[in-house]
């Protein structure tokens, strides 16, 4: 267990609050506008974790602190106990159903890991979801990219295989057809894959499941992984989003399709390594 002294803890998690309060405190302010952004409240919407539990920091599953007042009364317990001047987590204070919890998520990130990667989507989800102009959400701050024929008519020339359930839940009804892949509550673990970026978004969920007991830089990686995913979904959608600065990808054309290809598989490389922390790092919890 590596101690930290008070002012570099201090200094971690001033550094952790800056870096998290960059999409937090927009989504405060939204929130008290009662305005919405279409690409990143759904990383408060659709994932159940405030943001002020993403904001504060815990140290890494190696780390205590140094004992203090502000360090008791930061780090509580019984998750925390204080021992010989560090104040450091106690797994003691893991009960039977969170212990099974814990394992129950190791056996999810697993059976993912070990499954061979699908890139041949190209973020119909989407378009799906459009499909007939059954849901178009954004449609007061973001109009679609083409007119609705058009938009119905590219998701009749391309095959459809999403394999993620809470992404084909909500398609279109005329659209679930269309979808290779038959993805249904029941089976919806079996045909989650790595190559998938809502699969890959997942692992924030997985990691704030977790906490505090893996520590907030591991939380912060699979946050900072699920925006950038997230805004790939987005810029391969539908939706024209230039007016807030995102520039299409236009999955469209064969060159769109190409260049979605390429950014989602170097997003599934990282998230195949942090994949493999939070399931060593969730595993070395006894």
């Amino acid at each position: 267990m590596r101690l930290l002294p008070t002012a570099q803890w201090h200094a971690r998690a001033e550094a952790h609050r800056e870096r998290t309060q960059r999409f937090t405190a927009p989504w405060r302010a939204r929130r008290a506008q009662r305005t919405t952004h279409p690409v990143y409240d759904f990383l408060f919407q659709y994932y159940h974790f405030s943001p002020g539990r993403l904001d504060a920091w815990h140290p890494n599953a190696d780390e205590a602190v140094e004992d203090s007042d502000e360090a008791r009364a930061a780090f509580k317990s019984p998750i925390y106990v204080v021992t010989d001047g560090a104040v450091h987590r106690t797994h003691q204070a893991l009960g039977a159903s969170e212990r099974e919890k814990l394992a129950q998520i190791v056996g999810k990130l697993r059976a993912v890991h070990e499954r061979p990667a699908n890139f041949g989507c190209y973020g119909m989800h989407e378009w799906a979801m459009v499909y007939g102009g059954h849901d178009v959400r954004h449609a007061e701050i973001a109009p679609l990219r083409l007119s609705q024929p058009d938009a119905d008519a590219f998701v009749e020339s391309r095959p459809v295989a999403c394999t993620h359930f809470d992404a084909v839940r909500f398609f279109a009804p005329a659209a679930l057809p269309l979808n290779r892949i038959a993805v249904t509550w029941d089976d919806r673990r079996e045909t989650e894959q790595p190559g998938c970026i809502h699969a890959n978004m997942d692992l924030y969920r997985w990691a704030y499941t977790c906490m505090p007991w893996i520590g907030s830089d591991l939380l912060w990686e699979c946050f900072a992984l699920a925006v950038e995913l997230r805004e790939l979904d987005m810029r391969a959608g539908p939706y024209d989003l230039r007016g807030i600065g995102f520039e299409p990808v236009r999955v469209e054309t064969p060159e769109g399709r190409d260049e979605y290809q390429r950014q989602q598989r170097a997003l599934s490389v990282r998230a195949q390594e942090l994949r493999e922390t939070l399931i060593a790092s969730v595993t070395a919890i006894r």
